[in-house]
């Protein structure tokens, strides 16, 4: 079950984060929506320009459309990238601007403690692809919408959660 809203981004915050599985470095790619929402999470091996492009590749796939802005850190791989997968995009690498994305890799890095680490690379996908559903299923931005609007929606997703779990 794919529980990723499935909408164009208007603008994709892009990071990536070291993720240590059975004693070897590998990296956790993300992806964050304008609205803070964990678009993509994918785990690789490596950090280089053909890293950079299989998630870009995923991205784009996944969610059809390109984004009219990317916003990431100053790492070259994403310049490869952003210029043979979607050149037409504006692609800003201004410092703190990627905050949203650096932020959104919190929860995972808390889960990741209380597990005592990831124990395989397929495990660890499978966890950070269900953890971002879930985040985005309970992460509501409270002070977006009314307190009434607010509950409804809390009980809507406890409601959809009640239904993924029977």
């Amino acid at each position: 079950m794919n529980t990723y809203k499935r909408h164009r981004c208007d603008t994709c915050y892009i990071d990536e984060v070291f993720v240590k599985i059975n004693g070897k470095q590998h990296y956790l790619w993300r992806a964050v929506d304008q609205d803070g929402e964990v678009v993509d999470v994918y785990l690789q091996a490596k950090r280089d320009g053909a890293a950079a492009k299989r998630f870009f590749k995923r991205l784009l796939q996944r969610y059809g459309g390109e984004p009219r802005k990317i916003v990431t850190d100053k790492l070259r791989s994403y310049g490869v990238a952003h210029r043979e997968l979607i050149p037409e995009a504006i692609h800003s690498t201004e410092q703190y601007e990627n905050n949203r994305a650096e932020q959104s890799h919190e929860a995972t890095r808390v889960r990741e403690r209380g597990m005592r680490r990831f124990k395989s690379a397929s495990q660890a996908q499978r966890f950070v692809t269900a953890h971002a559903a879930v985040h985005n299923l309970f992460n509501l931005g409270r002070h977006l919408v009314r307190a009434q609007h607010y509950r409804d929606l809390r009980i809507s997703a406890f409601g959809e959660w009640g239904r993924a779990v029977a």
